[in-house]
C-alpha cells in the first residue's frame, strides 16, 4: 500500500511566496528608481551639501549668514514669493469658471476647448514672454494702438514692471491650473446638485455648499502646483521685470554664470527648497496631500474647517442667489453650452487672452523689415532663410532635436516600467512611488538644474549632450507618467490575463497585449517627452555649454541682446511644432477610441 502525503504550505513559504510575488511586481520600476535616486536625490542632496561649504572650502554657515545679513537677498526672497503667490490667485480665479464649464460640457466639446488650452501649455516660455514683449513696449501693439486710437497721448509701455511680470506669469501658469482643477471637477456626480435643488436649495446655494466645497481639493492643488512652478521663474522676470521684480531663480543664474560662485548659488537653491518643504507642510496641516488626488486624508482633522468653510460658503449662496436667479441660474448657463451666456463668454474670451498673444508673433516672422515694426511689412520669407542659413541657429536646432529624442525615448522606457510596476501594486505602495516620481514636477526646476551641475561636472558631463538627456529626462518623468496612468486605468488586465494562461512570457504579453491597446497613450507620452525636453531652458543653461547650445538657451541669448524678426521666425517654427503634436495627440486619442 502506497502512503500519499499532501504538503501543507508553512506560513514561511507563503510569506516568501508572497515577497516574491511583491517583488516581481515591483521590479518593472527598479530601473526609474535608481536613475531618480542618483539624477534626483542625490543632486538635491549635493545643493544642502555645498551650500554648507564656505568660500574656502571648509564646513560652515557662512553662505546663510551672507544671505541673512544682506537686506537685498530678504527683499528678493519676499518678492519671489509675493509674486508667487499673485500668480497662484489669479490663475486659480481665472481659471476655476473655465474648469467649471468644461466639466459639465459633452465630452466631444471639452476636447475642441482643450485643445486650444493645450496650444499655449506647450508653447514655450521664451516664445509666449517674446510675444507679451512685443504686445507690451513703449512701441508694441498694444501702444501703438492706443495712440493710434487717440485713447492716450503718450504711453512708455506696461514693461518693464510688476504689472507685465505678472500678466506673462499668469498666462503661462493659467492652463496649468484649468488642467488641474479639471480632474477633480469632472469627477463630481451632478446628482447631488440635483438632490440638493430637490430639498429646496437655490442653484447659487446648491453650488456654493456642494459644488464649491466638492472641487476645492482641485483647487487647493492648482494653487499650490502654480506657487511651487512660480518659485522657480527667471524667463518672464527677467524679460518683463525691472530690477525691483528680480526673483530668487535670477540670484542662483547670477552666481553660477556671472559670479562663478557655486557654493552660493547652492545656498540660494536650499533656501527656496527648504521655503517648497515648509510650503507643503503647511498645505499637508491645512489641507492634505491626499487633496493632490481629490482625496481627503484626515476628515477628523479637517471638520472643524469643513465646517467654517460650509457656513461661509452658505452664506455666500444666500447672498449671491438673487443676482444668479436674474441671470437663470448657474446651471441654466451651462445647459447646452450657450456661448453668449455670461459663463461662455468668459471662457471664450480667456482663451483668446491665451491664444491671440501666441500667434501675434508669427506675422513679425514674415516681415521685409530689418527690425520689428508694428505693423509689420509683409511678406517676406527672408528670416525663415537667415535661420536656414546659419550654423549657430541650424547647430542649435539640431542639437534640441536629438536631444529630445534621446530623452523621449528614455523617459518613454523608465515611466513605463514604473507606471505598469504602479498598477500592479497594492493602494498604500502606489501612493509614495506615484509621490517620488513626480516629485521632480513640483519641485522647482531652477533647484534641480543647480544640482545637477554639482553632480554632472564631477562626472565631465557638463557640455555633453548625455548631461542633457540625464536632466531633461528627470524632468520628463513625470509627464509620461501622468499620461501613462490614464492610459493603464482603461486597460482591461484581462486580456493580459488570457495571455498569461496561454503561455505567453512577461515580455510578450507587453509586446502583443499591452503596448498595442496602449499605443495611443504611449505615443502621446513619447511627444510630450520630447516637447518637455525641446523647451527647457532651465537645464540647459547649466549643463548644455556655451558653445554649441540647444535652440532655447540660443533664443535666450538673442533675446537679451535685441529683438529680431530673426526671434520671430524660430518662434512661428516652434509654435507649428507644438501644434502638430498636439494635433497628432488628438488624432491618436480618436483612432484609440
Amino acid at each position: 500500500m502506497t502512503l500519499a502525503l499532501r504538503v501543507h504550505p508553512t506560513n514561511a513559504s507563503r510569506r516568501r511566496s508572497a515577497w516574491l510575488a511583491a517583488s516581481l511586481r515591483v521590479l518593472p520600476a527598479v530601473p526609474t528608481l535608481l536613475f531618480l535616486l542618483v539624477f534626483f536625490i542625490v543632486p538635491v542632496g549635493e545643493i544642502l551639501q555645498g551650500g554648507l561649504v564656505t568660500s574656502d572650502g571648509t564646513f560652515g554657515f557662512a553662505q546663510y549668514e551672507r544671505i541673512a545679513r544682506t537686506p537685498v537677498y530678504a527683499k528678493v526672497l519676499w518678492i519671489t514669493f509675493a509674486i508667487s503667490f499673485m500668480t497662484a490667485a489669479f490663475s486659480v480665479a481665472l481659471g476655476y469658471p473655465v474648469a467649471y464649464l468644461l466639466s459639465r460640457v459633452s465630452e466631444r466639446v471639452r476636447e475642441r476647448w482643450l485643445l486650444w488650452i493645450m496650444l499655449p501649455f506647450w508653447t514655450s516660455y521664451l516664445v509666449k514672454t517674446y510675444a507679451w514683449m512685443l504686445l507690451l513696449s513703449k512701441t508694441g501693439v498694444l501702444s501703438t494702438m492706443a495712440l493710434a486710437l487717440g485713447i492716450v497721448h503718450q504711453t512708455n509701455g506696461t514693461i518693464p514692471s510688476l504689472t507685465g511680470v505678472l500678466i506673462g506669469m499668469v498666462h503661462s501658469m493659467l492652463p496649468l491650473a484649468v488642467m488641474t482643477m479639471l480632474p477633480v471637477m469632472r469627477g463630481i456626480d451632478d446628482r447631488l446638485g440635483q438632490a440638493a435643488q430637490t430639498l429646496g436649495a437655490e442653484r447659487s446655494t446648491s453650488f456654493f455648499t456642494v459644488f464649491l466645497p466638492l472641487s476645492s481639493p482641485g483647487v487647493a492643488a492648482a494653487g499650490l502646483l502654480v506657487f511651487i512652478s512660480s518659485l522657480g521663474f527667471f524667463i518672464v522676470p527677467a524679460l518683463l521685470g525691472s530690477p525691483r521684480e528680480t526673483m530668487i531663480a535670477q540670484l542662483v543664474i547670477s552666481s553660477v554664470l556671472e559670479l562663478f560662485d557655486m557654493h552660493f548659488a547652492g545656498a540660494l537653491s536650499t533656501v527656496l527648497l527648504i521655503c517648497s518643504i515648509a510650503i507643503f507642510f503647511v498645505y499637508d496641516r491645512m489641507v492634505g496631500l491626499a487633496s493632490l488626488t481629490g482625496e481627503v486624508s484626515d476628515k477628523r482633522r479637517a471638520s472643524r474647517a469643513q465646517g467654517v468653510k460650509l457656513a461661509l460658503l452658505m452664506t455666500l449662496g444666500r447672498v449671491c442667489a438673487p443676482l444668479v436667479r436674474r441671470r437663470g441660474g448657474v446651471q441654466a448657463q451651462v445647459e447646452g453650452v450657450r456661448v453668449f451666456s455670461p459663463l461662455g463668454l468668459f471662457t471664450m474670451a480667456t482663451l483668446v487672452v491665451l491664444v491671440v498673444p501666441v500667434l501675434s508673433v508669427i506675422p513679425y516672422a514674415f516681415t521685409r523689415s530689418d527690425f520689428i515694426t508694428f505693423p509689420p511689412k509683409l511678406f517676406s520669407l527672408r528670416w525663415f532663410g537667415t535661420f536656414a542659413s546659419s550654423p549657430v541657429w541650424q547647430g542649435a536646432f539640431v542639437r534640441s532635436f536629438g536631444v529630445g529624442f534621446g530623452t523621449a525615448v528614455l523617459s518613454l522606457v523608465l515611466g513605463f516600467g514604473a507606471t505598469l510596476a504602479m498598477t500592479r501594486m497594492p493602494q498604500r505602495a502606489t501612493k509614495p512611488l506615484f509621490a517620488l516620481l513626480v516629485a521632480p514636477l513640483i519641485v522647482p526646476r531652477i533647484v534641480v538644474a543647480v544640482g545637477l551641475l554639482y553632480l554632472l561636472s564631477r562626472f565631465g558631463l557638463t557640455g555633453t549632450n548625455t548631461g542633457l538627456i540625464i536632466g531633461h529626462t528627470v524632468l520628463a518623468i513625470p509627464y509620461v507618467v501622468v499620461t501613462l496612468a490614464a492610459g493603464f486605468q482603461r486597460f482591461d488586465w484581462r486580456l493580459d490575463d488570457a495571455a498569461r494562461v496561454m503561455g505567453a512570457s512577461p515580455l510578450q504579453r507587453i509586446r502583443t497585449v499591452v503596448l498595442p491597446l496602449l499605443m495611443a497613450s504611449v505615443t502621446a507620452a513619447f511627444l510630450f517627452a520630447f516637447l518637455v525636453s525641446f523647451d527647457d531652458l532651465t537645464i540647459a543653461i547649466f549643463v548644455s555649454g556655451g558653445v554649441n547650445t540647444t535652440l532655447p538657451k540660443q533664443m535666450w541669448d538673442d533675446i537679451q541682446l535685441a529683438i529680431t524678426p530673426t526671434l520671430a521666425a524660430v518662434s512661428t517654427l516652434l509654435i507649428v511644432l507644438i501644434a502638430v503634436v498636439i494635433a497628432m495627440s488628438s488624432w491618436l486619442k480618436h483612432r484609440a477610441r
